[in-house]
């Protein structure tokens, strides 16, 4: 108890108890903020380390699952820079961010219109030296650098895909690809 005298009316145990349990709170918070981040960012990319497998043949086969979009997205390389695919069928080329193309070494070809979802755009022609997904590797692989893309995902279009034997059964895509002969 504190004498009216002194003017303390907490005793010194209570605030050490407050600033104890103010710690606490943070610090729950903090962990749950941290689970919550990675369960949202599995559902955007369950395919963040895909699974891969190398068959007897030397096919190399990775199976993706969707989305909650329904989209296949995945992680991946461009000469060594980690990226995020969108698997887009519907796209002609690897469509590339420039601020991703800059990151990857990528340098820009001659210049060309487009036409995307949003409208007509300028794209840059580029080539790829290595692409990866699990243990696909592509090379040589023409793209384009899109000036007008925001973001860091990349469209992985059909001047990759094209090397790609793929099949859709549920949710889940099963991409082939079969050594050179």
């Amino acid at each position: 108890m504190s004498s009216p005298a002194t003017g303390n009316k907490n005793p010194p145990g209570k605030r050490i108890g407050q600033g104890m349990l103010i710690f606490s709170f943070v610090l729950g918070l903090g962990g749950l903020t941290f689970f919550f981040e990675d369960q949202i960012q599995q559902q955007a990319n369950p395919n963040q380390n895909p699974p891969s497998i190398e068959l007897n043949s030397g096919i190399r086969e990775v199976v993706l699952q969707q989305n909650r979009q329904g989209h296949y997205v995945a992680s991946g390389t461009v000469n060594n820079v980690p990226v995020l695919f969108l698997l887009d069928t519907g796209a002609t080329d690897v469509a590339i961010p420039e601020s991703i193309a800059l990151a990857a070494g990528l340098q820009r070809g001659n210049s060309s219109r487009a036409s995307t979802a949003n409208g007509v755009v300028t794209v840059y022609s580029t080539r790829v030296a290595q692409l990866t997904l699990g243990n696909i590797v592509l090379e040589d692989v023409s793209a384009s650098i899109t000036t007008s893309m925001v973001g860091d995902t990349i469209l992985l279009g059909m001047s990759a895909l094209r090397q790609i034997e793929f099949s859709q059964r549920g949710g889940e895509l099963t991409l082939r690809h079969y050594p050179e002969s």
